[in-house]
C-alpha cells in the first residue's frame, strides 16, 4: 500500500512505528455539507465563509458569484441570456433567476464532493420559499447577530483603513442595508427554526477566532450526525433523520405504512398518536427506505434499537384504513354536517367513561372540540379530552347514556323571573342595607308620618 502524509514530520513519525498507525479504524466517509451564513453588513459573514472554505476546501458562493459563474461558464444558455438582459437594462436580477443561477452553481464538483458555504443568503422570506421549492436547504444556517451601533463603528474603522475603504461603506447605504435585513430576518429565523431546526445564532461581538470555533463545532456535530446516518443505513439499521433537512414533499413521498402515526405507540399501547400536528422531524427515523415519525425521544430510541418489531410484517397492530381513523372537526364543519346529530346527545364520552360512568360525569361537550369517527360525531369537554379520544377512539365510541340525564341548563334572563325572584336576585342586598340604615338612623321628615318618611328614605337610598 502507498500512504500519503500532510507533512515531512508526519512521514517520519509514521516510519518509526507504521503498525501503530495502520491498525486503526478506517476514517468515516467525507460528507459534503451545505451551510449558509447571514447577518447584517459588517458582521463578518464573508470573513467566516472564506476561512471555512479555505481550511476545509469548500466552495464559498455568494449570489453574485453564482450569477457570474453562469455568465462565464454558460454564456449562451437561456438563463445566462436572460440574466444579461436584466443587467444591461440596469435592473436587479429577480429572485427567481438568482435561485436558478444558484442551483446551477451548486452542480459544481466541489459542492458535490466537499460542500459549499453560501455567503449572505437568504435575506427575505420570498427567497426562503424559492430555495425550498428548489430543494436547496442548508444543513446549518448561522446568523451573526449584531446591533446597528456596532455596524457603524466597524464601518468607521474600515474607512480609516485605506485597504478596505469602499463607497458601499457610507452611513446612508449601511443604514438602508441594515434596516432591510432587520425587517426580514425575524420571519426567516422563525421559519427555519420551526421547519428544519437548522438555525444557529452567533454573537458577532466576539472575536473572529471565537466565532470561527463556534461555527466549526456546530458543523462538526452536523457532519457527525450525517456520517452516523449513512453508516446505519448502510448496515441496514434504522437511522435518525433529524438533521437532514428533508423537505415536506420528500417526507410525504417516503412515509412508511403508518403515515405520520407513531408505530411504537401503536404497537405497545394500541394508541393512535398523530405526529402530523408538528412538522418537526426531531423524532423521525428512516428504515428500509421509508420514513417513520415517533411521538417522543423515548419512542424514537426504542424504534432505533429494534425497528423490525414495529413495522410489518412483525408489527402487532396494523394502521386502520383512512376511513376508520378519527378526524378532528371545526365548529363550522360540525354545523355543516346537519342534520347529523352528535353521539351521546352531545355529552363528552371521555369524561363520562373516565368518571366511571357516574351521573356526575355527564358533562356537555363544547362544539369547538369535536371529532368524527366511523361516520359519527363526538363532542368533548376540552382539548385534552379530544386528544385522548383521538388516541383510543374504540375505547370511547360505544358508550350508552343512562335513563336519567341531568336537566338542561339554559340561561334565563333576569327580567323573566317572577316578582319575588327578581327582587331576590336583583335588589335584595341593596334593600337590606337600606332597611338597616332606616333602623339605625330613624329619620323623621317634617310634616310627614314616620311610615312615609321611612319609605322616602329607602327610595332615596336605593336610587
Amino acid at each position: 500500500y502507498i500512504y500519503f502524509f500532510s507533512s515531512k514530520e508526519n512521514k517520519e513519525t509514521f516510519m518509526k512505528n507504521p503498525i501503530k498507525y495502520i491498525r486503526q479504524p478506517k476514517p468515516k466517509p467525507a460528507v459534503p455539507v451545505k451551510i449558509a451564513i447571514v447577518g447584517p453588513p459588517k458582521s463578518g459573514k464573508t470573513t467566516v465563509a472564506e476561512k471555512f472554505a479555505s481550511v476545509y476546501g469548500l466552495l464559498r458562493l455568494s449570489m453574485g458569484d453564482a450569477i457570474r459563474l453562469v455568465l462565464n461558464n454558460q454564456p449562451e444558455s437561456e438563463l445566462a441570456l436572460t440574466l444579461k438582459w436584466h443587467l444591461h437594462k440596469g435592473l436587479t436580477v429577480p429572485d427567481e433567476l438568482a435561485i436558478q443561477a444558484l442551483d446551477v452553481a451548486l452542480m459544481n464538483h466541489m459542492c458535490n464532493t466537499t460542500g459549499v458555504v453560501i455567503d449572505g443568503y437568504p435575506v427575505t422570506r420570498k427567497q426562503v420559499n424559492l430555495l425550498e421549492s428548489a430543494r436547496i436547504i442548508p444543513v446549518k444556517i448561522f446568523e451573526l447577530e449584531m446591533d446597528a451601533k456596532e455596524v457603524f463603528r466597524r464601518a468607521l474603522l474600515d474607512k480609516e483603513s485605506t485597504n478596505r475603504s469602499s463607497h458601499s461603506d457610507s452611513s446612508q447605504i449601511l443604514a438602508i442595508k441594515n434596516s432591510c435585513y432587520k425587517q426580514h430576518i425575524d420571519a426567516i429565523r422563525t421559519y427555519y427554526k420551526k421547519e428544519h431546526q437548522n438555525w444557529c445564532v452567533i454573537d458577532a461581538f466576539q472575536s473572529k477566532w471565537w466565532i470561527w470555533k463556534k461555527v466549526l463545532q456546530e458543523v462538526q456535530v452536523v457532519v457527525k450526525e450525517i456520517q452516523i446516518y449513512l453508516e446505519r443505513i448502510r448496515e441496514g439499521k434504522a437511522a435518525s433523520i433529524a438533521d437532514l433537512c428533508i423537505t415536506p414533499e420528500e417526507l410525504q413521498c417516503r412515509l412508511g405504512e403508518f403515515g405520520q402515526y407513531c408505530p411504537v405507540s401503536l404497537a405497545e399501547k394500541g394508541e393512535l398518536v398523530d405526529c402530523s400536528v408538528t412538522s418537526s422531524l426531531q423524532f423521525a427515523a428512516e428504515f428500509r427506505g421509508h420514513y417513520y415519525k415517533m411521538a417522543s425521544q423515548e419512542e424514537l430510541a426504542k424504534f432505533l434499537s429494534r425497528p423490525e418489531v414495529y413495522v410489518p410484517p412483525l408489527a402487532p397492530h396494523p394502521l386502520p384504513p383512512p376511513d376508520m381513523l378519527p378526524k378532528k372537526l371545526t365548529a363550522a364543519e360540525v354545523k355543516a354536517l346537519f342534520p347529523l346529530s352528535a353521539e351521546m346527545q352531545g355529552y363528552c364520552p371521555v369524561t363520562y367513561l373516565d368518571g366511571k360512568q357516574r351521573y356526575k360525569a355527564l358533562v356537555p361537550g363544547n362544539i369547538e372540540y369535536a371529532a368524527k369517527y366511523q361516520d359519527k360525531v363526538y363532542i368533548f369537554e376540552s382539548e385534552e379530552k379530544l386528544l385522548k379520544f383521538m388516541r383510543l377512539p374504540e375505547k370511547y365510541c360505544n358508550l350508552k347514556l343512562p335513563r336519567k340525564l341531568p336537566p338542561i341548563k339554559e340561561p334565563m334572563l333576569l327580567t323573566a323571573l317572577p316578582l319575588a325572584g327578581y327582587l331576590e336576585q336583583a335588589i335584595a342586598t341593596s334593600l337590606i342595607k337600606a332597611l338597616n340604615e332606616v333602623g339605625c338612623l330613624k329619620p323623621k321628615f317634617p310634616f310627614l308620618s314616620v311610615k312615609k318618611t321611612a319609605l322616602l328614605f329607602v327610595a332615596c337610598h336605593l336610587k
